[in-house]
């Protein structure tokens, strides 16, 4: 899938449709203070075994997700919740 580097789209911020630069965002690691992790790693606590069935595959392509930086105001933003893609690029038009 290719992408152009440049989009012209709305901003939620300007209430317009302004040029947005399109970049592709890194996967970070869960907070680790969050009440879920919480509850995870105290069931994980003194057991034996993992807490719940582990899937017995992988999938076959990470999910990818584009932040969109307005030229005009400056702030990022995100459309969507990512799709899955296996070749991404971005170029320029």
């Amino acid at each position: 899938m290719r992408v152009p580097k440049t989009q012209r789209i709305y901003c939620i911020f300007c209430k317009k449709h302004t040029t947005h630069e399109v970049e592709v965002t890194k996967k970070k690691s869960r907070g680790k203070m969050r009440q879920g992790e919480r509850r995870f790693r105290k069931k994980l606590k003194g057991y034996g075994s993992f807490p719940r069935p582990k899937p017995d595959y992988e999938k076959a392509t990470k999910k990818l997700d584009l932040r969109y930086k307005c030229t005009v105001c400056g702030k990022k933003h995100t459309k969507g919740q990512g799709f899955r893609v296996k070749k991404f690029e971005i170029v320029k038009v």
